[in-house]
């Protein structure tokens, strides 16, 4: 029988962590038992509105993108300086390290260097470069876009469940995501808080274990602009990416995930709100009501919302951005522990 997780201890591949800015260079050391050097880090101010800072390896860490802006791709000279092997070292960019200003950071590692020429390989129809990890699922692609239908090797072994595209070139394009839970003839957006629309972004095919595919959209495929793709693949004990439907009580929808969450981000789909992002270091006990919106400036927000279980996540809200009488909404989880150890032993 195979092993119900092969991630014992998650925090190899995703920490959280807080920190405060000192308006000057200063290392970041995560805490975490295990040293992971990240490869994709999403810092937020705390404590006032400012935009959030994306910064990843494969782009590299003095480009910065912004989740709640259709904003090109900026060059930030005093952002990240190295992806270190326990963390990372910055300079005073403000939207991640202004004096006494309170931060949060988000880390993923992938971790390992991928080129494909697609001529050569005959695995897609796009050259992309990256990063992957097989273990935990996740790679980071940049390619560059032909305006014409086409595919992409992500990295991956399994099929991502999910992929988050942004141009680096235009300043006038959205965040585009894909999922198997919206059907991939449908898309939303994570700078906004519309709801899900369908519209031809990828081909209305779903990604396989090698490749996605791209319409000639310029939203994902514009001819000559550069592409970021952050995709996601499931990974029992890891990783929960999926979809559940609201009950407008506040004893509300479990959504079950396999593993304690460390970290959650939701959007219902059918209606316009914020996406919103939760972590077991803001809030270290039950109720989680500490969240940011990711398509906003805004500042760290307190609202009652939901439970962080062994097993899953349950919400504890009426607000139909949560938690909406018969609203879908999509989601994605990362674990603190998984529920149940590869040795067969409950965490």
């Amino acid at each position: 029988m195979a092993a119900y997780t092969t991630i014992d201890n998650p925090e190899l591949y995703f920490q959280t962590k807080l920190y405060t800015g000192t308006g000057s260079a200063q290392s970041i050391t995560l805490d975490g038992d295990e040293n992971m050097q990240p490869d994709w880090v999403w810092c937020k101010v705390r404590s006032q509105s400012d935009n959030h800072a994306i910064f990843d390896s494969v782009r590299g860490g003095q480009k910065q993108l912004r989740s709640n802006s259709t904003d090109a791709e900026l060059t930030r000279t005093n952002a990240i300086s190295s992806f270190d092997s326990d963390g990372w070292s910055m300079g005073s960019q403000p939207e991640m390290n202004s004096n006494t200003e309170t931060y949060v950071a988000w880390c993923w590692k992938a971790g390992t260097s991928f080129t494909n020429d697609a001529s050569a390989t005959s695995i897609g129809s796009i050259d992309s470069a990256g990063s992957f990890s097989n273990d935990s699922g996740i790679s980071i692609v940049s390619y560059t876009g032909t305006g014409s239908n086409g595919t992409v090797k992500h990295g991956l072994s399994t099929a991502p469940k999910i992929i988050i595209f942004k141009t680096r070139t235009r300043s006038d394009l959205d965040w585009n995501v894909g999922s198997d839970m919206l059907g991939w003839g449908n898309f939303i957006n994570i700078n906004t808080n519309s709801a899900q629309q369908t519209h031809n972004l990828f081909q209305d095919t779903a990604p396989t274990s090698s490749i996605f595919y791209l319409s000639g959209d310029a939203g994902v495929n514009d001819s000559g602009g550069n592409y970021i793709a952050y995709c996601f693949a499931e990974k029992q004990g890891f990783s929960s990416i999926g979809s559940y439907k609201g009950n407008a009580s506040t004893n509300g929808t479990m959504v079950w995930t396999g593993t304690r969450p460390a970290y959650v981000i939701q959007k219902v789909t059918d209606t316009t709100s914020n996406w919103n992002v939760y972590d077991n270091k803001r809030n270290t006990f039950n109720p989680h009501d500490k969240l940011f919106y990711a398509d906003t400036t805004s500042a760290e927000v307190t609202h009652t919302s939901m439970d962080f279980l062994s097993n899953g996540f349950k919400l504890r809200t009426t607000d139909g951005a949560l938690n909406g009488s018969g609203n879908n909404y999509i989601y994605m989880a990362f674990a603190e522990a998984p529920f149940v150890n590869s040795k067969g032993v409950p965490c």
